[in-house]
Formats: structure tokens, sequence, C-alpha cells
């Protein structure tokens, strides 16, 4: 029997292997630049599928690597099982409450339409299609994190079946370690079927772009570091350099401040003393409306990021970021950390002492241009190492990365531990392995 009807023998769910139509789509990830090279794809019908294939994975000594959709794809997953997880789509809100349930198939946009209706959110990011099981395990870095850091702080259970194929909920009390690991510690340790998160309160929200021609970089970093150097928690700024095809450099700063439009403005006014602006979409907003302050993409494409957080903002920093253009970068960024980030953490996450994080993103839809992508991501680290600490989010892991990078030794030491005494054969493989 063929790996594809011996998969279909156990689940209910779509299966697709190699030779089947419809599998080099259904292997790809949501970045095109990463090729997975698994020998089939399940799409679990419900959690009960989830925990059969993992049953029938532990029997047969495969490994199974879970996705919605593939933000997160590393590529590390030769000859394993692709869990697509789409098809767990539940979604409660609770107002009263302030919580919310997601399955493993839900986005972030779907839970901020939601929540908005409530004057409430979630702690997403600027993408609205990443998932928010995705997002959570490896972290999640959120426009409210600033307030009331990571996304993974805010879980208050998971729905998992772990490497026995066994269901289960886990919170702080009924299975500590393994609730620890999953807020923040990647998906190595149990698949997670749906996460329990609180909401917060947002009955005020401003936001939006300023963006300025690119001759303009150096006043507007100026003036970035002078508003972020004592702001508010409520206030997230992110400052980006931009070179978008076939336009000129620009450069823009987005914002959200959870409060009132004059304390925004107020806080924001260095800002608007730079002449020459291009466009302000700045307003008090929806929670609902987040995704348009970015407006990134939302359809798949091929891209390489690299991120590195930096020690400070200094003078040195700006003339390495500045001293010439971008290209063929499409974005640097500057995300603005500190806030409820510096504070200790009772999850994998930890906290991040670090002030800025810079997050360097190229298109790459040709392998000539992704390794000119890498280079000048390379140049750009390079230079500036004697401003970083060395330690990376595990949210913005990149291709060829490994989780080392995202943890102290002692967590990851926990995390390594734990994932010895939880999945011992090698069920579960998640995008960035902490034994690698």
């Amino acid at each position: 029997m063929n790996i594809g009807d011996e998969l279909r023998s156990v689940v209910r769910g779509a299966v697709l292997a190699a030779g089947d139509d419809g599998f080099e789509q259904a292997r790809r990830p949501w970045n095109l630049a990463v090729e997975q090279p698994v020998r089939a794809v399940v799409e679990a019908a419900d959690a009960d599928d989830v925990a059969a294939l993992v049953r029938h994975a532990r029997l047969a000594g495969l490994t199974v690597t879970t996705q919605p959709n593939g933000h997160g794809a590393s590529g590390d997953v030769d000859d394993v099982i692709l869990l697509r997880t789409g098809r767990l789509d539940e979604l409660v809100i609770r107002p009263q409450e302030r919580r919310a349930r997601a399955g493993a198939g839900v986005s972030w946009g779907r839970v901020q339409q939601a929540a908005s209706r409530h004057a409430l959110t979630g702690l997403a990011g600027s993408s609205p299609v990443v998932s928010v099981t995705g997002y959570t395990l490896g972290g999640g870095l959120s426009w409210f994190s600033r307030k009331h850091g990571f996304a993974a702080s805010s879980v208050r259970a998971f729905a998992v079946v772990d490497a026995d194929g066994a269901r289960a909920r886990v919170d702080a009390d009924s299975d500590p370690d393994l609730f620890w690991a999953l807020r923040g510690g990647g998906g190595d340790f149990a698949i997670v079927t749906a996460v329990e998160f609180d909401l917060h309160p947002a009955p005020a929200l401003y936001g939006g772009r300023m963006l300025w021609p690119g001759d303009k970089a150096r006043d507007v970093l100026a003036a970035y570091r002078e508003i972020t150097a004592d702001a508010p928690e409520e206030l997230t700024a992110w400052y980006d350099l931009l070179r978008f095809p076939g336009a000129p450099p620009m450069v823009a700063v987005d914002v959200t401040f959870l409060g009132s439009q004059g304390d925004a403005e107020r806080l924001l006014r260095p800002l608007d003393k730079i002449d020459g602006g291009l466009s302000d979409s700045r307003a008090m907003m929806a929670v609902a409306d987040l995704p348009a302050i970015t407006a990134e993409p939302t359809d798949p494409g091929a891209g390489r990021s690299r991120a590195e957080l930096l020690t400070g903002l200094g003078p040195d920093v700006a003339d390495v970021l500045l001293e010439r253009p971008i290209d063929p970068l499409l974005s640097v960024q500057l995300r603005h950390l500190g806030g409820a980030l510096v504070r200790p953490s009772d999850t994998a996450a930890g906290h991040l002492a670090e002030p800025y994080a810079l997050y360097l993103f190229g298109l790459s839809p040709t392998p000539e241009a992704g390794a000119a992508v890498t280079e000048r991501q390379r140049e750009l680290s390079t230079s500036l190492l004697a401003h970083t600490s060395g330690r990376k989010p595990y949210t913005f892991l990149g291709q060829g990365e490994r989780a080392a990078s995202a943890f102290t030794g002692a967590t990851l030491a926990r995390l390594r531990d734990l994932k010895h005494a939880r999945d011992p054969h090698g069920v579960f493989r998640s995008n960035f392995p902490v034994l690698a």
C-alpha cells in the first residue's frame, strides 16, 4: 500500500501524495520561496482526524509537521507528513468574559472582526491571514505587545493531541510544563487543535501610516527616536524604509495608540514637523481595520526575511541603515519593543530586554533574486553586529535559522528536556525544531 492509500485508510479528511493531482499545490507554503519536499499532505476533517493521524504516525514511524497555511515555513520537512488544519475553523467570542476560543485554522483577521464588535482586541500582528495558533506558538509580537506582552502570555488553555494520539485540554493547572512550552516554544511538543485566550479592551484605537519621500529618512528616524525614547505603553510605532517595485524610495511610520486622537497627536508631534509628506492615513479606527495600516499582501508570494534585536538606536545604527539605498530589499523595518515585553514572563517566549526589533524583507521570485536579498540582509546584519544582542524572536526566525537563536540557554535546555520526555520518537516536527 502506498503512503496515500495508507493515510486514506486512517483519516476522513483529504489526502494527497506525490503523483496525485493537486499534490504540488497542496504542499506549498504561503511563502512560495520555501520548498516543502513532504511525503504527503493531509487536510484533517476535525480534531479526531488529527488524533487518528498521530496514532498512525506513532506506530508507523512517521513524522508530522503542522501548518494552517505555512507563513512560518522553514523547509525542514524532508519526507514528513504535512498536516493542514484549515478545516478546524471554530471561533467563539465570549465578550462578557473577554475570552476567545479559536480553532487551529482560524486567522487573526476573523478574530479581530468578531472581537471588534465588542470593543475588544486580540494581540494580533500586522497580517490578517496569519493563523492565531501558529503565531501564538511562536510567541506572537503584536501591535499591542508593548501594553499586553506576547500573544502567548494571554493564552489560558490549549486543546491538543499528544504524541500518543490522545486528545487533552492543557492549562496552567492540568499540565504546567506543556502549557509553559506551548506559549512561545513552538509546535514541537503537541499538535494544537484550538487555543483559548484573553481579549483586551480597545474602546478607543487610533492608528495609521505617515509616508514621506526617501530623502526624509534621516529626519523621520530622528523624530522616531525622540518619540520612542519615552513612549507610553499604549503607543506602538514602526519605522519603515520602503522600496516598492517601480517606485522611488520612501520612508514611513506606522502607529497604533490605545487611546484618544488628541493624546496620540500630542505624542506624535515631532513627526508632524517634518514637511513634504506624501500621505497620512492616521485616524480613529476599528480593531478590525488594523491590517489597513501596513496593507501587507494577503495572497501567497515568494520572499526572504531576517530579523535582529537591537540594543539601541544611536547614530551608528542610523548611519548603517541610511548610508545607501536598501535595494534589493523591499523593506527595512524597526519595531519599537519595551513596555510589557521587558517584564518577566512565565512563558517559553520569555521577555525581550532589547528596545527595538529590526526586520529585513525582500522579494525572491527567482533564485538569483533570493540570493541577492539574502546577501543584502547579511551585509546589514553584519554591519550592525555591535548593536545586536544575538537573540531573535522565535516568531521572526527565517529559513536556515535555528530555534536555539530564540531562547536563553536555560529555556532551550528546558524545552529540549520536554521534547525528549513528551515526544521521544519524534512524531512532531515544528518549523524550527528545538533539538536541531
